[in-house]
C-alpha cells in the first residue's frame, strides 16, 4: 500500500492536464460531500457552496505550484534580471483571493424571513477569481477544467441539491400569524405530528395590527413530506402564511 501511495503522491506533483483534471475532480467530490451533509441539516452554506470553495482553493494551489515551476524554468532569465532569486510569485494572487472576500460579502443578504441568500454567488465569485489567476499565469488547462466544474456546480448540481433538500428531515418554516398568543397553538399542532422542534425565533411586528411572524426549526419524522407539515399548520387558526426557508 505504501509504494502505491508514494507513486500517487509523486504523480500528483505533476502539472499536466490530466493531473489537473484529477485534482479538481477530487476537490469537487470532497467539497460536495461536505456540503451535502451541511445541506441536509439546513445550513446556509450547502452542497454547491462548499463545492465551489473547494474547487477555487484547489485552483489557487495549482497556480501557486505552476508559477513556482515557471520561475525555475521559462521565467528564469526574468528572475535573474530582477536580481532576486527568491521572488514569491504567489503574493499578488494571495491579495486577489483576500480582496475578493469584500466583493463576495456584498452579495450575502439576510431576508426578512431570516433566510441567508447569496452564499453560492459569493463562492462563485471567489472561485472565478482563482480561475482568473490560472488564466493570467498561462495555466489555461487548469482554468478550463475549473470553469467547466464551476458551471456544472451552479447549473446541473442545482437540481440535484433541490432533490436532496426536498427529502431532508431538518427544515426551517417561516409562519405568519395574527397574535403572539397563537404560537402556542402552532407548537401544539407541530408536536401532535410527532415533529421535534429545535428552535423558535419570534419576530415582533413593528406596526400596530400587522401580522406577527416566527421561524421554526424542526425535524420531521421518517417518511413525512414537507407538504404534509405545511398543510397541518395551514389549518391552525389565525395562521396567515407559511413558507419553507
Amino acid at each position: 500500500m505504501l509504494p502505491f501511495l508514494d507513486s500517487l503522491r509523486t504523480m500528483t506533483y505533476d502539472n499536466s492536464f490530466w493531473i489537473a483534471l484529477f485534482r479538481l475532480g477530487v476537490a469537487a467530490f470532497c467539497g460536495g460531500c461536505i456540503g451535502l451533509e451541511r445541506g441536509k441539516k439546513r445550513r446556509p452554506a450547502g452542497f454547491r457552496t462548499h463545492m465551489l470553495v473547494c474547487i477555487g482553493a484547489t485552483l489557487a494551489m495549482i497556480i501557486s505550484q505552476y508559477s513556482t515551476m515557471m520561475v525555475s524554468t521559462f521565467w528564469e532569465n526574468i528572475v535573474a534580471f530582477d536580481g532576486n532569486k527568491y521572488t514569491d510569485v504567489s503574493r499578488l494572487g494571495a491579495q486577489v483571493i483576500n480582496g475578493i472576500g469584500f466583493l463576495g460579502a456584498g452579495t450575502i443578504i439576510v431576508t426578512g424571513q431570516q433566510e441567508v441568500k447569496g452564499l453560492t454567488t459569493a463562492a462563485g465569485l471567489w472561485a472565478s477569481a482563482c480561475m482568473g489567476l490560472c488564466i493570467g499565469a498561462g495555466f489555461v488547462e487548469g482554468a478550463l477544467v475549473g470553469c467547466v466544474l464551476i458551471i456544472l456546480t451552479i447549473t446541473v448540481f442545482n437540481h440535484f441539491e433541490r432533490v436532496i433538500v426536498s427529502h431532508a428531515r431538518n427544515i426551517n418554516l417561516y409562519v405568519e400569524f395574527v397574535n403572539v398568543d397563537d404560537v402556542g397553538g402552532i407548537i401544539s399542532a407541530i408536536k401532535a405530528q410527532d415533529i421535534r422542534i429545535f428552535d423558535v425565533e419570534i419576530k415582533k411586528s413593528k406596526g400596530h395590527g400587522d401580522n406577527q411572524s416566527a421561524v421554526f426549526s424542526i425535524r420531521l419524522p421518517k417518511k413525512m413530506s414537507h407538504a404534509t407539515v405545511m398543510t397541518v399548520l395551514a389549518d391552525v387558526d389565525n395562521v396567515r402564511a407559511i413558507e419553507e426557508l
